[in-house]
């Protein structure tokens, strides 16, 4: 049985018998990790960039395309570097202390690695960078409390913080806190905007009335009106099918005119009546959210449809296809119907009505309690209310706060990963498995069960859960 030291007491062990004990040379080592990461980072972004110059749905232009090529170069240069300066600072507080202790054996060697590292990448991607690992680098924190029985987990907390953040989010976009010289501050209220509405923006113009106007138009449609349409001459039943797809748009269009002439109240900023702007928010949403879990479902699921079409059926038909459609039908149509209401009630459109209504629309993310979303928006609501804090005066500007807040949070995931990687999402366990060729897995494990963390034991139950193993993968050659 392996004794249990304090966190403080150093281990005497030299560089091969723990951090790389494929090989006894630090050097080659660091150029290994160096060369092999950047196989697996040209690939992570070649993926990436490529994707992104796609979505602009144009033919790219040379600036556009040699802008791409070298956007592409300079992030596989700053991941990749990661991997070398790792395995280098390292090797190298090791030679300065002539011990390893618990801070030296991941968390300081990756705080420097990466600070270095950052330094490489453009100064617009490293706000996105910090954003995602501190998000990460969070869920990890909460884990390692949890494990230690610092704190309970309470099956409503992400629904919690969403629903807190959502009403601070929304509470800027209806007060126009959103918009800096008729810009956006920020794209999260572009994705704001296409879930709760346009109407809902303090900077809209208030609608004319076109209830009466539409009631107008409505008497002269052909298709809402009594009046008999000619059918085609054919056989019966292509008749029969006719009438009874026009019998259907008939009912239907005349259900939407009269629930579009429905009373609305002067306040209010949308068009129409306050049940059709709920239900067409509602219905929009819950279409959008159907079609990215169809598509995502479809991606992922390619080869047994490949292999069976059958498949398919099974994929459409699972309640999980349907979460993400009921939680943003959900929370668009509770969002405007409350806002609605508050409006009829108070009889003016305020700002202060987001926080209710995104409090009580926040209720359908238990359809869809994802823990990355939850983190991203609290996340993305601490870097707005930071920013526009700054503005304001009301926060003092830090120094290069962003490259702080990414190396503690990439120092706090990479500490995870070498001695309680139970703790570490499986996702980026599979990442730093695959950008260090396996060499994250590879690492000597036993000198570090003297912090009485079971780190060997934890390691074996990671490996199994993700199915990944121990063992250096090589791109190139070892050196002689």
């Amino acid at each position: 049985m392996v004794q249990v030291q304090s966190k403080f007491a150093p281990i005497h062990i030299n560089c091969y018998e723990f951090c790389h004990p494929w090989t006894e040379s630090c050097l080659e080592a660091s150029v290994g990790s160096y060369l092999c990461a950047i196989v697996d980072s040209l690939r992570i972004y070649t993926t990436v960039y490529m994707l992104a110059l796609l979505m602009k749905g144009s033919v790219p232009s040379k600036e556009e395309i040699k802008k791409t090529v070298l956007g592409m170069l300079q992030s596989t240069a700053f991941l990749s570097a990661n991997g070398m300066g790792f395995t280098l600072f390292l090797c190298l507080l090791r030679k300065l202390l002539g011990h390893f202790n618990f801070l030296t054996v991941s968390a300081i060697p990756s705080f420097l690695a990466n600070f270095f590292a950052i330094l490489i990448e453009r100064p617009s991607r490293r706000t996105l960078l910090s954003l995602y690992v501190s998000n990460v680098a969070t869920e990890t924190v909460w884990n390692m409390a949890v494990s230690r029985d610092w704190v309970r987990p309470r099956n409503d907390g992400v629904v919690v913080i969403f629903s807190v953040c959502m009403a601070i989010l929304l509470t800027y976009f209806k007060s126009g806190l959103h918009k800096r010289d008729g810009e956006r501050v920020d794209s999260m209220f572009g994705v704001l905007r296409l879930i709760v509405g346009p109407y809902e923006e303090k900077s809209i113009s208030r609608p004319s009335e076109v209830n009466t106007f539409h009631r107008e138009q409505t008497r002269n449609d052909p298709l809402s009106s009594g009046s008999r349409w000619s059918v085609p001459g054919g056989r019966s039943s292509a008749n029969n099918t006719y009438r009874l797809i026009t019998q259907a748009l008939r009912i239907y269009r005349r259900l939407i005119n009269k629930i579009k002439c429905l009373n609305r109240n002067p306040a209010c900023p949308h068009p129409f009546s306050c049940v059709h702007y709920t239900l067409q928010g509602a219905c929009k949403m819950a279409g959008v959210g159907l079609s990215i879990q169809l598509a995502l479902s479809f991606v992922f699921n390619l080869k047994s449809i490949f292999l069976s079409p059958r498949a398919i059926k099974t994929i459409v038909w699972k309640k999980k296809t349907l979460s993400l459609a009921i939680f943003l039908g959900g929370f668009s149509g509770l969002f405007r119907g409350i806002c609605c209401v508050l409006r009829n009630v108070t009889g003016t459109d305020s700002a202060c009505h987001a926080i209710p209504a995104a409090l009580i629309a926040g209720i359908a993310f238990k359809q869809y309690p994802d823990t990355t979303v939850a983190l991203y928006v609290m996340w993305k609501m601490a870097q707005i209310s930071y920013g526009l804090g700054i503005e304001r005066g009301i926060v003092p500007r830090v120094p290069g706060f962003t490259i702080f807040l990414y190396c503690v949070s990439t120092a706090i995931l990479f500490h995870t990963a070498l001695l309680e990687p139970v703790n570490l999402r499986p996702s980026y366990w599979k990442f730093l498995h695959s950008i260090s060729a396996g060499r994250v897995a590879t690492m000597n494990r036993e000198p570090l069960d003297v912090w009485g963390l079971e780190t060997s034991r934890q390691l074996v139950e990671v490996l199994r859960n993700t199915h990944t193993r121990r063992g250096v993968k090589y791109y190139v050659s070892n050196f002689s």
